[in-house]
Order: structure tokens, then sequence, then C-alpha cells
């Protein structure tokens, strides 16, 4: 008999990076980061169905323009070594419904892989602890140990394992992607390249993230180590979408993650929305959103 008969939706946020130091190279070859993530409420929704045959799941991917191969897919990925840790067996038809434009430095797929393993727990009996999902998580991406912890924000440090949540009040962002994608690891190539010395911060951040304050006075210490190794005419792109952004009265903006897409942080949503409606028809993609809770 199957464990559940109704489908299950399950959504998966976005993220942005409000802040972003990328640290020295480590042995395995990741870069250690020092982060500051936010989820928001702009998500992709998955819908998990039980169907008859032993191990087999099949994926289907709504919203994508080139949806990927079932065996390259993150959440097949995800599904595939739940079962391999737990012997989860149950058949599946999972659909994917894509809103996160891929290679933005949102964590569409990050996302997509931490709801499925959180939904997959939950559909098994929960044989899993926060620890084992987080040990999954972390052999699945960097990024998704994160929305394992399902926070509003945390601190993120180590490669992106280790996680600390933090207070975040409500706040109002606009997520705007210029049309193309970026690479990470060609990003931390190029960050490499550079041949960059870790400079380590003062203990501004720390204090101020205690308190759960998120003002001006704190975003004057983000800052995203990526932005300035990109070569043109991405450089200028992004630059170009922070300074439209700051000109339409963002608090706060930056690019997230490796990029391709940049943010502002607004006072509140009637500002958010205002300014999302002035820059669309200018920027492919052009979202306003909120903190996720």
């Amino acid at each position: 008999m199957p464990i559940f008969s109704e489908k299950l939706p399950v959504f998966a946020p976005a993220k942005v990076n409000l802040h972003l130091a990328v640290k020295n190279r480590r042995s395995d070859g990741f870069h250690d980061i020092d982060s500051v993530f936010l989820a928001v409420n702009f998500c992709d929704t998955l819908y998990f169905d039980a169907v008859e045959g032993k191990n087999t799941v099949e994926i289907t991917m709504e919203g994508l323009n080139s949806p990927l191969p079932t065996e390259k897919n993150i959440v097949f990925k995800a599904v595939s070594l739940f079962r391999e840790k737990t012997g989860f067996s149950q058949g599946l038809k999972i659909k994917v419904e894509k809103r996160i434009p891929m290679g933005g430095g949102l964590g569409g797929g990050s996302s997509d892989a931490a709801a499925a393993l959180l939904a997959l727990n939950k559909l098994s009996g929960s044989p899993c602890c926060r620890e084992d999902l987080l040990e999954m998580a972390a052999c699945l991406g960097s990024d998704v140990p994160f929305f394992i912890y399902e926070t509003p924000a945390a601190r993120v440090t180590g490669r992106g394992e280790r996680i600390l949540p933090i207070t975040a009040p409500m706040l109002f962002l606009v997520l705007v992607s210029p049309g193309f994608s970026s690479d990470t690891s060609a990003a931390y190539k190029l960050f490499d390249e550079e041949k960059r010395a870790y400079k380590p911060s003062n203990d501004d951040i720390s204090e101020l993230l205690k308190e759960g304050i998120f003002e001006k006075k704190v975003y004057s210490h983000f800052t995203n180590d990526f932005l300035s190794v990109f070569p043109e005419p991405e450089k200028s792109v992004y630059n170009e979408i922070i300074a439209k952004l700051l000109e339409s009265g963002a608090l706060y903006a930056n690019l997230s993650g490796s990029g391709s897409a940049c943010f502002g942080v607004f006072a509140d949503r009637e500002h958010a929305q205002k300014a999302a409606d002035a820059l669309r028809g200018k920027w492919r993609f052009v979202q306003d959103c909120c903190t996720f809770r």
C-alpha cells in the first residue's frame, strides 16, 4: 500500500546572499566562505505522488526551456541518495514547477534538493534526524544544508555546511536577472586567478547579527567578493542593475552568490513593488518578494 495517497506539495524557496566573503581555497578544492543567507518567498514547488514499482522514480520539470536529463537532475540525485541511506523504496512520481532562474545564484537547484530530502524523510516516517539530512545535503551541494534548516536567515561558513540561524525581520526585496546564467565553478576560477588572499574582517557583522539587526548600518558592512572578479561585459551589467535598484529606492543592493541575479532590499512592500514595476521590461526577470516564513 502507498504510504500516501494524495500529492504532497512542498515549497522550495530561493535565497539571496546578503553578504558573501570568499576565503582561501581548501585542500579539497573548495573555498571556505563567510556569508549571510536569506530565504525569500519566491519558490519552486515540488509535488510528490506514490506510484507502483519498487525504487522507481519519474521526474517531470515544468517551466524550463531545456530540462536536464533525469540522471543529472539534482532532485533525482537527492532521491537516489536518500534511498541509499535509508532503504526507502516506494515508487515516486515527482513534478517540479520551476520558477527560480537557473544559474542565478538564487539557490533554486539546492533548494529543490533540500525540499526533496525533507519531503522523503517525512513520507518515510522520519528515519533521519537533522544531522543525517545535513550529511546528505552536503554531498549534494554546498548551498543545500542551509535549506535543510528551514530558517529565514543564517550565517553560513565552512564550504556551506556550517549553519548558524539568525533572527531576521520581514525584509522586502526585488530580484533581477539579466537573462544569462553564471557558472559557479567558473566564478571561483576567476577568483583564484586573481590570487587574492582572504583578509579577515572585523567583528562588526558578527556582533550586529547577534542582535538580529538589519538596518543601513549593517548593510554598510556587507559585500560580495565575486562582483569585482567578473570580466566585461558581465561586470558592467551587474553594476548597472545594482545602480538601477539603488536609484529605485533600495536601501542596499548587490549580486547574489556568484550571479547572475542581483537584488535590492527595500523599506517596505509598496516601495519594492513600485521598483519592480519600474524595472520590468528592461530585464528579462524581475520579481518582488519578501522574507520566507
